[in-house]
């Protein structure tokens, strides 16, 4: 789904009664946003309620509260992804959001943080992972997001989360993959690098970028750069000078129009008839050591449609930054690599995906820091949790791990065919 992928998207349900929608998982927000039926008019194509993942319709929920921090109106501006020129607004209540599809056994919690838009920036709505409170009026005035409601009602063991995006070229396709309070081994091939959360709070998720590499060796980056890791957005913003070497090396053409790197058939057959494989070498500030992550050219190989482009044209998700606050790894990167954000001890892990067809789940809690030894949030939360799975429909499904009272939710949602 979306309109510049395909994404694997989720499932939640939003209202009472329930309404299902489909969103993407953001790692750079802490709320829930649904499309307003609004957001399709009659001149947009007859798929557009599908491709942006269904409509929430707050005028049909008898849970919908406004939120009436502003005595003057409930739409706010978004904010989010505001430093890349992304805008809209949101009209903003509160409501019921079960993860999942009703009756699947996904937590429900009342009356949560939700922003209707119809803006197009944000072409799909977004599930936020980010355990940060919002504030409408007055920092004095917190409202808890949804990642920490579940941890104030002991729902999760610890306010963290991994994540992965899935992508349609491995394995016949795979499944984006969620876990809330904890992470499943079978998706990563572990390292002992572990990164510190960044001095910016709207920029915890900073790595140092060392390197950018293709098979050949042929280097696509002059030199080191401290980079954003962000799933909201799909591209990859690096340097012009960086992306010049990314020209150059792939024979990409800047499209002005769309500002995007538009592919046409003759190059999208020689790129991926070279099939070159491009590798992201990550390190922090502190450490000498690094972690490979490979990217191969089917992760660069995706569609861009409506509303950005007339018609559905291949693109390679690279991106001119502005500058050095633009420089971020977007969706594109989370495809092949698997990350495990802990934010109780303010640490997170990059891995490469494991692509192993066989591979059972395992699923470890991440216990709270007084309930574990030691820092590393991988090797020293190893609680394993029994799994229960249960169906979400013929379009995916959703597994629940239940022990005493922590709950770990990881949702997997099947790339509709195309």
């Amino acid at each position: 789904e979306g309109n510049d992928g395909p994404w694997s998207s989720f499932t939640i349900e939003i209202g009472t009664p329930s309404q299902s929608v489909n969103v993407l998982v953001s790692t750079a927000s802490y709320q829930t946003w649904g499309i307003d039926p609004k957001g399709c008019t009659s001149t947009d194509p007859s798929t557009c309620s599908t491709s942006r993942g269904r409509f929430y319709n707050n005028t049909a929920s008898t849970s919908w509260i406004p939120n009436k921090s502003n005595i003057t109106t409930t739409i706010y501006d978004l904010e989010l992804e505001s430093n890349l020129g992304y805008s809209g607004k949101g009209r903003y209540g509160f409501d019921d959001i079960t993860l999942g599809y009703l009756g699947s056994g996904g937590p429900s919690l009342g009356n949560q943080t939700v922003a209707i838009i119809a803006a197009k920036d944000f072409y799909m709505g977004l599930f936020g992972v980010k355990p940060q409170a919002s504030n409408f009026t007055s920092l004095t005035d917190p409202i808890l997001s949804f990642m920490e409601n579940l941890r104030t009602q002991n729902m999760i063991p610890s306010l963290s989360w991994a994540y992965t995006a899935g992508n349609k070229y491995r394995l016949n396709e795979v499944y984006g993959s969620l876990v809330l309070g904890g992470y499943d081994t079978s998706r990563f091939n572990p390292n002992n690098l572990t990164f510190n959360f960044g001095p910016q709070y709207d920029r915890e998720l900073l790595v140092k970028l060392n390197k950018i590499t293709t098979d050949d060796g042929t280097s696509l980056l002059q030199q080191p750069i401290s980079t954003f890791l962000d799933s909201t957005v799909p591209y990859i913003y690096l340097p012009e000078a960086a992306c010049a070497m990314f020209e150059s090396t792939f024979g990409l053409t800047w499209d002005s129009n769309t500002q995007l790197y538009l592919l046409t058939d003759a190059q999208h057959t020689s790129l991926k008839s070279q099939n070159p494989k491009i590798t992201f070498t990550l390190g922090t500030l502190t450490s000498l050591q690094t972690v490979d992550i490979m990217l191969p050219y089917s992760a660069f190989d995706l569609t861009v449609s409506y509303p950005i482009a007339a018609n559905a044209t291949r693109y390679f998700p690279l991106k001119r930054a502005n500058d050095s606050s633009q420089y971020t790894l977007g969706r594109a990167f989370f495809q092949e690599a698997y990350v495990i954000a802990d934010y109780e001890r303010r640490n997170f892990s990059v891995s490469q995906c494991k692509w192993d067809a066989s591979a059972q789940q395992d699923i470890v809690a991440i216990l709270p820091p007084s309930n574990s030894v030691g820092e590393n949030t991988k090797t020293k939360s190893a609680h394993h949790l029994p799994l229960v799975a249960i169906a979400a429909g013929a379009s995916g499904l959703v597994l629940l791990a239940l022990a005493l009272v922590a709950l770990l939710i990881i949702l997997r949602r099947r790339r509709k065919a195309k």
